[in-house]
């Protein structure tokens, strides 16, 4: 049996932009995923970008009351896990 889209687990880094209210998303190969913006203050939204937006392809992008409220919601969409990279 071969999975669909929605079965297969994508693990997530996030990556902040410097000196923005940003955060890049990657794969652990390092593909571009998208990235999480926070504007006004306090709603973040996702924009998926390249694979991810057929990956998180119904999923809300937003807005969400907090970074760490958007990554669970992808993490629970992909299955995966979302890790802040140590940078």
């Amino acid at each position: 049996m071969v999975p669909n889209q929605r079965e297969v687990e994508v693990d997530v880094i996030v990556t902040p932009v410097a000196e923005q209210q940003m955060w890049r998303l990657s794969d652990l190969l390092g593909r571009p995923m998208g990235h999480i913006a926070e504007d006004p203050p306090t709603q973040f939204t996702i924009s998926p970008e390249g694979q991810a937006v057929k990956t998180m392809a119904g999923m809300m992008q937003g807005p969400y009351a907090s970074l760490d409220a958007a990554l669970a919601a992808i993490e629970k969409h992909t299955r995966g896990v979302c890790r802040r990279s140590p940078d």
